[in-house]
């Protein structure tokens, strides 16, 4: 559970969205059938006036303004090129399981980069001032200037090294559950 609610608003039929909402695991409450493009961006604005947060999955040209309304729109790889367009992500493979993979990693790149920012202000906070030798009149420390570039530098390749840590990332595994013979690729 990612803590995100899912709704589905579909150009199909009726029959053919509770169907695939069903496969999906969306509740049949938060299925709108018969959508045509200016319903799905309506539906959007309401729930972004209501403070929600929204991002839209769409592969088509009815998508594409309520991919470009979204606060984060995210386009099927194999669908239209105005979907990419108006998309902020492209998924390249037709996976709806690489969405929640997708955020999943996203949310995993903002934490390595709180905690790169955090080292570098406590780097930054301990070293400027003894470098600056602030520190020597009263514990006679101080940092001469090549030690101090040397720190600097030694401080951007800790970063590097901690963001490349990043590819280390692994899917998480409740993403490979496959539904029948079909995996949930099958969805869009």
């Amino acid at each position: 559970n990612m803590g995100i609610k899912s709704y589905m608003l579909s150009g199909d039929n009726v029959k053919t969205a509770a169907a695939v909402a069903r496969l999906c695991g969306i509740p049949a409450d938060q299925v709108f059938a018969n959508c045509l493009p200016k319903q799905k961006s309506n539906r959007i604005q309401r729930l972004q006036d209501a403070g929600e947060v929204v991002a839209m999955v769409g592969d088509g040209i009815n998508d594409s303004p309520a991919l470009a309304l979204a606060d984060l729109g995210i386009a099927v790889g194999a669908g239209t090129d105005i979907a990419i367009k108006s998309a902020d992500v492209v998924l390249v493979r037709s996976n709806l399981m690489d969405v929640p993979v997708m955020l999943d990693l996203a949310r995993h790149t903002l934490r390595r980069i709180r905690l790169n920012l955090f080292f570098s202000f406590i780097y930054n906070l301990s070293c400027i001032p003894l470098a600056a030798g602030l520190f020597y009149p009263s514990m006679h420390l101080r940092l001469p200037p090549a030690m101090a570039g040397l720190l600097m530098s030694l401080s951007s390749v800790t970063v590097v090294c901690s963001s490349l840590l990043l590819r280390r990332y692994q899917r998480p595994r409740l993403m490979d559950m496959e539904f029948g013979n079909d995996s949930l690729g099958a969805c869009g």
